[in-house]
């Protein structure tokens, strides 16, 4: 999302020749993120979201463009990619694999309320059940055997305090596998700028790049840790449960997904307090790029090992 690869105009009219889009009005680069390069794309025939994989390969993507289709198809509001003259959602542009996707309405909300939160609750129940139905798997890349990889190469940075808390916490990690908890395609990456609002109307769910094959629960805290919290990290009650009860209502929990929550939680936060501090500290060039503060999940981290009665939001 944030501008690794140069598009010129020009290159850009060239390479929208094999789509039914028609000409090129307006190009702009998107700076938010850090994963992959964006720019909004405005032509005679609409307006949409032009990304360039930095990491992912054309032999993943597949995975990530299906699933975004699939879904859309399956009446979940989230943007279809475009296929070209081919037929195919998936080309290149200046050496990278290239998709154009439709730019959904809408804008994202910094400060949720009660109702949002149980409509984004609810999406993500509607989400992760069209996803049974999808045929592809996917592992997650950023699961607990990338947490244990990339450990050697961030502890150094890290003050010594720190650095135990994230040791710890791995450890803590794997012992718990929950092989019964129920699994299937999950978002990975629902956070606040990822769900696009018209009132409290959901309008659409975006990047789906971080989109994999887990434990349904896992996907719930992720959103959670960023929908119910306040700007410290602490839970927000009635977010919470206005998030959980909107789900709820559309997939029940199941009785080992209760006992499971508080420690996906802290999963959920590990993840991400690993995943900025990789990227803080060991950043690639880009022409527009910034990297979000690993402390903000530290600090939810160490919330939630604190909070043992989070379990109360999955016992009613």
């Amino acid at each position: 999302m944030s501008v690794f690869t140069k598009v010129s105009p020009e290159e850009l009219r060239r390479w929208l020749q094999d789509y039914a889009v028609g000409e090129l009005e307006e190009l702009q680069g998107i700076s938010a993120g850090i994963e992959n390069t964006n720019y909004f794309v405005t032509t005679s025939g609409g307006r949409y979201v032009l990304t360039l994989f930095e990491k992912l390969t054309a032999q993943e993507l597949p995975f990530y463009l299906n699933l975004m289709a699939h879904l859309a198809e399956q009446g979940v509001p989230s943007a279809h990619p475009l296929a070209n003259r081919d037929g195919a959602y998936l080309g290149q542009l200046n050496g990278k694999p290239a998709a154009l996707v439709a730019c959904l309405e809408g804008a994202d909300i910094t400060a949720p309320t009660a109702a949002q939160c149980a409509a984004v609750g609810a999406l993500l129940a509607q989400l992760h059940l069209a996803g049974q139905s999808y045929p592809a798997k996917m592992d997650n890349p950023r699961g607990p055997k990338w947490w244990s990889a990339v450990l050697p190469e961030i502890l150094p940075f890290l003050p010594g305090n720190e650095a135990a808390l994230l040791k710890d916490e791995v450890r803590f990690q794997s012992q718990y596998r929950f092989s019964d908890l129920p699994r299937g395609v999950i978002h990975a990456d629902l956070f606040r700028d990822n769900v696009l609002f018209d009132g409290d109307r959901i309008a659409g769910v975006i990047d789906f790049y971080f989109a994999c094959t887990d434990v349904l629960l896992y996907d719930i805290a992720i959103a959670v840790n960023d929908w119910c919290i306040t700007a410290d990290g602490d839970l927000i009650e009635p977010l919470a449960r206005a998030f959980l009860d909107g789900y709820a209502a559309v997939r029940p929990y199941t009785p080992v997904e209760r006992s499971a929550w508080q420690v996906m939680l802290r999963a959920a936060a590990l993840r991400f307090w690993v995943s900025r501090l990789y990227d803080f500290h060991l950043p690639r060039a880009g022409e527009l790029t910034h990297a979000k503060d690993p402390g903000h999940f530290r600090r939810i981290l160490e919330l939630r090992i604190l909070d043992d009665d989070v379990l109360a939001a999955l016992d009613d």
